[in-house]
């Protein structure tokens, strides 16, 4: 993290936030000063990761929700609205996979729940908070994918439809905002070491950290005006050596 309070109080919500990436993240803005809402549905653990943010120096609130319920994403909305009036940066980290069924041994209730965690439910969260920013001509958003959005993910499918959708969605929403002085970003990281899923097989020496990817979040809240970067893939400096090289862990929160 940095010394650097580059956001001045501006508010930022983290989905995802109780763990792993997301709880990186919002770590790491409030380093740069913001005023960081943490969303999740685990009330304990969100509370657990704003103390740390507040025994830091930092600015945390929680909100607990379920992204994927349109009625508590438009409550998360007012309360932001009524609390903050403007967010400046959304993060859609909350996500969900399955890395062991096929596509075809999978539940129509598996597979929705997976797409509308991963991709509804940033409909959902850009829905209500890009107005906002259009009106006030700035603001980011950034939509963790996955490089299981580039490759093929055996017993994943449903994980990787989900984020070549959610890629398609950042860069088209991308093209509709930019007039307003809005940026929408898309980071792809490779393997990631968080609890999405067992990942047996893998060196975890060799995985990216939580800490990797709130890096970057960082570097793209932070850059000039004048620039805009779209798409950041991140991957480990030497592949952890998984038995099924697509057997991904951390890409999802």
């Amino acid at each position: 993290m940095t010394n650097a309070k580059s956001l001045n109080d501006r508010a930022a919500l983290v989905t995802g936030a109780s763990r792993g990436i997301g709880a990186a993240i919002a770590k790491e803005l409030a380093a740069e000063g913001a005023n960081v809402v943490l969303v999740g549905r685990d009330r304990n653990a969100l509370d657990g990761i704003a103390s740390e943010i507040t025994k830091s120096g930092g600015k945390a609130e929680v909100f607990a929700c379920d992204i994927i319920s349109q009625d508590e994403v438009h409550a998360l909305a007012e309360y932001v609205h009524q609390r903050f009036r403007q967010l400046y940066i959304l993060v859609n980290n909350a996500g969900l996979g399955s890395f062991s069924t096929p596509l075809s041994e999978m539940t129509p209730e598996q597979f929705d729940r997976i797409i509308h965690t991963n991709l509804r439910a940033v409909y959902y969260t850009i829905r209500e908070f890009a107005p906002g920013m259009m009106a006030a001509q700035a603001g980011h958003i950034i939509n963790i994918s996955s490089i299981a959005s580039k490759n093929a993910l055996r017993n994943g499918a449903a994980y990787a439809a989900s984020k070549w959708g959610l890629n398609g969605l950042s860069v088209s929403v991308a093209e509709e905002l930019r007039d307003y002085g809005v940026r929408v970003s898309i980071i792809c990281p490779g393997s990631t070491e968080t609890n999405l899923s067992p990942n047996e097989g893998k060196r975890t020496d060799r995985m990216l950290q939580p800490d990797d990817i709130a890096h970057v979040v960082r570097t793209l809240v932070t850059q000039t005006s004048q620039s805009f970067i779209s798409e950041v893939v991140i991957r480990p400096t030497r592949k952890p050596g998984a038995r099924n090289a697509f057997s991904l862990r951390g890409e999802a929160r």
